[in-house]
């Protein structure tokens, strides 16, 4: 549903093509909406523009899962209508649009998030497109907004878990996973266009299918048979595999049947890289989130995960501070810490979110300079961990992919990093090396989060 004013904006001149100015903010989820929208725009002859001033149309794609992503957002659309006065609102906060329309009335609509529909029809009724068929050409892996050699792969939407912490099943509804045969087709689009990582994302990875009873698909593999592929996160992760890029799988909840995805790990069909959002360790704390998988000993499992996948690198975020969260169910949280080891790890000091169930738990809300003081000590105890097992790879050589180039010495990131959230590593040369390039590095030195190298293979 569209939730549209009356638009006073002017059309381009005749014969030059709208530009539009995108704003995408929140996680790679919402990227890739972004991208979809930005693909169908550039299909019906629509030009991007890198600044709101002279862009016929803004687009701002918002995050609405913490109060701080909402002011974010409520800021960039209100630069968007200072700089530029049309603007089009969509994403997780367009569920609400109340709360856009109550500080930004003159926005010219509000949709909610994966309403790719509306975004267009909003966009055709402020600035309609003059389609040009000789000229609205569209490759055919659609417009990415992460450098070529690697890409997001989104492969459903929603989700139906119900933690008290969070309302994105309220935003974005219930988990809607999209038939293996389409996933595929698109990784393959991907990887002839030159993507050499695929990262696998959605709100809950390892529930992947269920909403389809793990229904088959069909799927043309690159040997040209065809085949039906279940609607399964095992049987993605192998196909997956298949098609000669890297496989990172992001946003794993520790369900039993991960186990069999660990195997493909240790096979080395996908990459040896799990992104767990365990959020706490005490069993008290994950009863009161009401986090799926609670009652898992995910202490045990780690250990197991390991025995089964030396190289297995594990990262997860938690929370701190969480209503009603004790001294004693915080010392959990820091001996997991200390016993898992985890890779890459990252925290967040709670905060309420308007609507979230855990507002109306009853327990008592931990105060900031606390949730402060947890948050440092987690931190602290956290980088001990890191730097202890970065400095075990010191002497050894890693599979490097290159993101970044400069004079001397290059950025890369590991099997063990990924983009934007992980550590990387940085890559001395005895030639220049290229961005998306794949080499072999010599780890002489480790920090905290990062490793340091020389390319040894090309």
């Amino acid at each position: 549903m569209v939730d549209i004013a009356s638009p006073d904006a002017l059309s381009p001149a005749r014969g030059e093509a709208p530009r539009i100015s995108f704003v995408s903010l929140g996680c790679p989820k919402a990227l890739v909406d972004s991208e979809r929208i930005i693909t169908s725009l550039r299909s019906e002859g629509y030009e991007l523009s890198r600044h709101h001033q002279g862009a016929d149309l803004v687009i701002v794609n918002t995050c609405g899962f913490l109060d701080s992503a909402k002011a974010e957002s409520l800021a960039a659309i209100g630069d968007a209508l200072k700089e530029n006065g049309k603007v089009i609102v969509t994403g997780c906060m367009g569920a609400e649009p109340e709360q856009i329309r109550d500080v930004h009335p003159g926005v010219l609509a509000v949709t909610g998030p994966q309403q790719y529909e509306s975004v267009l029809a909003a966009v055709h009724q402020a600035v309609p497109p003059q389609h040009d068929p000789f000229v609205d050409l569209v490759p055919p892996q659609g417009i990415k907004l992460t450098p070529r050699h690697y890409a997001y792969l989104k492969i459903s939407e929603g989700c139906s878990n119900r933690c008290t912490f969070c309302i994105i099943p309220k935003l974005r509804g219930d988990l809607v996973s999209r038939p293996a045969g389409d996933v595929l087709r698109e990784a393959e689009r991907l990887v002839n266009a030159g993507v050499k990582e695929l990262l696998v994302i959605s709100q809950d990875t390892s529930a992947y299918g269920i909403d389809l009873r793990y229904a088959p698909s069909q799927w043309k593999d690159r040997q040209g048979e065809t085949r039906e592929v279940r609607t399964r996160f095992f049987d993605l992760a192998r196909e997956l595999g298949t098609l000669g890029a890297w496989v990172r799988m992001h946003y794993v909840y520790p369900y039993p049947h991960v186990d069999e995805v660990i195997g493909l790990m240790a096979e080395g069909v996908i990459l040896p890289y799990l992104d767990i959002p365990f959020q706490h360790a005490s069993p008290t704390v994950l009863k009161r989130m009401k986090r799926p998988a609670s009652n898992e000993k995910t202490l045990a499992r780690v250990l197991a995960w390991r025995a089964a996948c030396p190289d297995l690198t594990l990262r997860s975020t938690f929370i701190v501070g969480f209503p009603g969260e004790t001294d004693a169910e915080f010392e959990e949280l820091i001996s997991f810490l200390e016993e898992a080891e985890l890779d890459r790890v990252g925290c967040f000091k709670y905060e309420p979110v308007a609507g979230a169930p855990a507002n109306e738990l009853g327990a008592q809300m931990v105060p900031d300079e606390v949730k402060e003081e947890r948050w440092k000590r987690f931190m602290e105890v956290q980088q001990r961990v890191s730097a202890r097992r970065l400095k075990r790879k010191v002497g050894s050589r890693q599979q490097v992919i290159i993101d970044k180039v400069g004079p001397t010495v290059a950025v890369g990131r590991s099997k063990a990093d990924a983009p934007e959230i992980d550590g990387v590593v940085h890559v001395a040369a005895r030639r220049p090396l290229r961005v998306g390039e794949i080499v072999t590095v010599k780890i002489e030195r480790a920090d905290a989060y990062d490793l340091h190298g020389t390319a040894v293979g090309y």
